[in-house]
């Protein structure tokens, strides 16, 4: 780089990397079985994480592959997400809201890139006092492919304004880390969902953000 920080790009993941909310999407699946009167795979919660609802439906459940059923199905499920997430709250992971002050101190441009649908990030952002604090917001809404593929990330990459190649995503999924090496980008790997081992893929990998610095990010960038 030829400025400190000045090419550097911070590309975040949502659940799992700035909130957990696992058990709440989980249970959204499960009041939505239920209302449907289908069955969900014991496995499905697992074998899902990090995909698109619109791949999740069809794909993995095997509930329908109707367009418009499938897309009714994933807004239901959203919205009892939501009901979920008013009823039991949430909070961000820790370390998460220092870790995004440093980046914000130092001038580093961010952007959440993740399947997970724009209203559920904006209600979360607001519920925990985060508005303002990431550059800009990529989600279900603007890709037409979900991770594995690097859509998301790539056009994350595009709002910080920097190249791919210069920007650090911070993942939990392997689907995720999959999209983000597609994608040509450095990846630290965040041992919530998976055990630090299961990571080995990744460039890094912490238990919590708040283990870099955002002189440890310009390390991991430099050639």
């Amino acid at each position: 780089m030829n400025e400190p920080h000045g090419a550097l790009g911070v590309l975040f993941d949502w659940d799992g990397v700035i909130i957990d909310s696992s058990r709440q999407h989980e249970a959204g699946w499960e009041r939505l079985a239920a209302e449907e009167g289908r069955e969900l795979r014991p496995d499905h919660f697992t074998l899902g994480f990090g995909r698109k609802n619109e791949w999740i439906i069809p794909e993995l459940l095997g509930w329908t592959n109707d367009p418009a059923e499938i897309r009714r199905l994933s807004l239901r499920k959203e919205a009892l997400y939501r009901e979920i997430v008013v009823e039991r709250g949430i909070a961000p992971l820790p370390g998460v809201h220092v870790f995004l002050e440093r980046l914000k101190a130092a001038g580093v441009p961010t952007c959440i890139g993740s399947s997970t649908h724009r209203a559920n990030i904006d209600t979360i952002l607001d519920v925990m006092g985060f508005t303002g604090l990431f550059g800009g917001i990529v989600t279900a809404e603007d890709v037409s492919q979900g991770k594995p593929h690097p859509e998301v990330f790539l056009k994350a990459a595009a709002k910080t304004g920097r190249v791919p190649g210069n920007c650090i995503v911070f993942e939990d999924a392997l689907a995720g880390i999959e999209a983000a090496r597609a994608g040509g980008m450095k990846v630290v790997g965040v041992a919530t969902t998976h055990p630090a081992e299961d990571l080995h893929m990744t460039d890094r990998v912490v238990h919590q953000l708040d283990e870099l610095t955002v002189a440890d990010l310009a390390a991991l960038d430099s050639p």
